[in-house]
């Protein structure tokens, strides 16, 4: 195949606005342009262009070619810095910052209860900060290898342990363990079907995490992860500032700022609608 033909947009998912599932039309590409209000800066409208992360593969893909052609209307430009929809960050923001006005309210409760569970059990301090964190990437960043992900964006922060045992976690959790009391979770059947069999790295993975000396702090999290819990529970941050703050180190010049080498990922969730 010529590196010409593979350049050539897939035509099930490069389509016109008019072709797309009316679904996504709902939406409408306009929910991408953010019109000018008080806050505007010169006036302009600013356009939101999804990553192609998340669209590809997809009918939506198809707005993508829609939203371009907003950039031809008086006063438009693409979405760069902060996006007045969202909070704004605090210059040095914690992980506490990211918690309450990045991470989606969804992840954060299950990531709470799983902690408070493993807080109440009187497990290890860091099996309980593992449990915070286990869902991090999912709640601000991807969901696809959020484990590995997790791992990378906590690593310069926290133990070499939790962070090995989030980065696992994403793997052990399709494997039951009776002797420790895991069974395979009954959402995932639900959530992928009875006959959903994991590729061949998951199942290395596994077998590697298995005769690991921190096994069991990865399992832990699998043991004590909420795979059906309650949406309107209410646990606080505050409840883990102690733990936090004895096994994660904060940076003085913020979350995003200091140099470490997955500070881009952290400036990433603070702009999660930049163009570049």
């Amino acid at each position: 195949m010529s590196v010409d033909e593979m350049s050539e947009p897939v035509p099930s998912v490069e389509v016109s606005p008019q072709e797309l599932p009316g679904a996504v039309r709902s939406l409408g590409s306009m929910s991408w342009v953010r019109e000018p209000l008080d806050d505007a800066v010169g006036g302009r409208r600013r356009v939101i262009a999804p990553p192609s992360a998340a669209t590809i593969g997809t009918p939506a893909h198809g707005a993508k070619a829609a939203l371009r052609t907003e950039l031809g209307k008086p006063n438009t430009v693409f979405m760069m810095g902060d996006n007045p929809e969202l909070p704004r960050m605090p210059q040095r923001p914690t992980l506490l910052d990211y918690y309450r006005l990045r991470f989606d309210g969804f992840s954060v409760s299950h990531m709470l209860q799983s902690a408070k569970i493993a807080k109440e059990r009187d497990l290890d301090e860091k099996v309980v900060m593992a449990c915070l964190l286990h869902d991090i990437a999912i709640a601000g960043l991807i969901s696809s290898h959020h484990g590995h992900w997790g791992a990378q964006l906590i690593a310069p922060y926290v133990d070499e342990e939790v962070a090995w045992a989030v980065e696992k976690h994403e793997a052990l959790r399709y494997f039951a363990d009776e002797s420790v009391g895991y069974s395979y979770p009954e959402a995932y059947i639900a959530y992928f079907g009875a006959d959903y069999d994991p590729p061949a790295y998951i199942h290395q993975e596994h077998e590697e995490a298995r005769k690991h000396r921190w096994y069991m702090t990865s399992r832990l999290i699998t043991i004590n992860d909420i795979y059906s819990f309650d949406a309107g529970a209410q646990v606080q941050f505050e409840e883990f500032e102690d733990i936090i703050g004895r096994n994660f180190r904060q940076p003085e010049e913020g979350l995003g700022f200091d140099g470490s080498p997955v500070a881009h990922m952290w400036r990433t969730m603070i702009w999660p609608n930049n163009f570049l």
